[in-house]
């Protein structure tokens, strides 16, 4: 009996490899407090990485009307700001936070600025971009305005290249 149950714990702990919950991520609002993920439970994320000064820019625009639109109860977006990309990202989190309000009206949730690549990698992007923690997909950020879709249930989904909308019809249908 022992043998078997032994066998059932290694056969699931190899089923699962070394993925890890959505909902046990946590990171820095870009006004400095700790943002848990477990509050998304039940809704359906956008996660992208951004940057002010990247000819992707004017997605904050789409961005923000998806969010007006379908943001809520079942939907959220994230929003990372990196400089990892040709330093794309100069501003400190205050200057960030004040260049979204001020050309783009964000009202969606921005996050403190973040390595989304290389050795300083955040912890939710290791989880975005490693199938071994997020038990689905390996992918790497190829660019500002890659767009990551994570379901009601914590399960990523779904990666989008920086240049498509946010308003492309394949993201709409899967966050309604």
């Amino acid at each position: 009996m022992k043998q078997i149950l032994t066998i059932i714990i290694m056969a699931m702990i190899i089923s699962t490899g070394d993925a890890q919950s959505f909902y046990d991520l946590q990171a820095k609002t870009i006004t400095g407090e700790t943002f848990n993920f477990s509050s998304l439970k039940g809704k359906k994320v956008m996660i992208v990485n951004t940057a002010s000064k990247c000819g992707f820019t004017p997605q904050y625009k789409e961005l923000e009307k998806l969010y007006e639109q379908y943001g809520g109860d079942n939907f959220v977006i994230i929003g990372f700001p990196s400089n990892d990309f040709l330093r794309q990202e100069p501003g400190t989190n205050e200057e960030i936070a004040n260049f979204c309000q001020m050309n783009y009206g964000v009202t969606f949730p921005m996050m403190a600025k973040i390595s989304v690549k290389g050795k300083q990698k955040s912890p939710v992007y290791k989880w975005l971009t490693d199938k071994k923690l997020n038990g689905k997909m390996k992918s790497k950020v190829k660019w500002n305005f890659q767009k990551y879709i994570i379901d009601e249930n914590g399960n990523l989904i779904a990666v989008f290249p920086p240049k498509t909308s946010p308003m492309n019809p394949k993201i709409i249908e899967l966050i309604k």
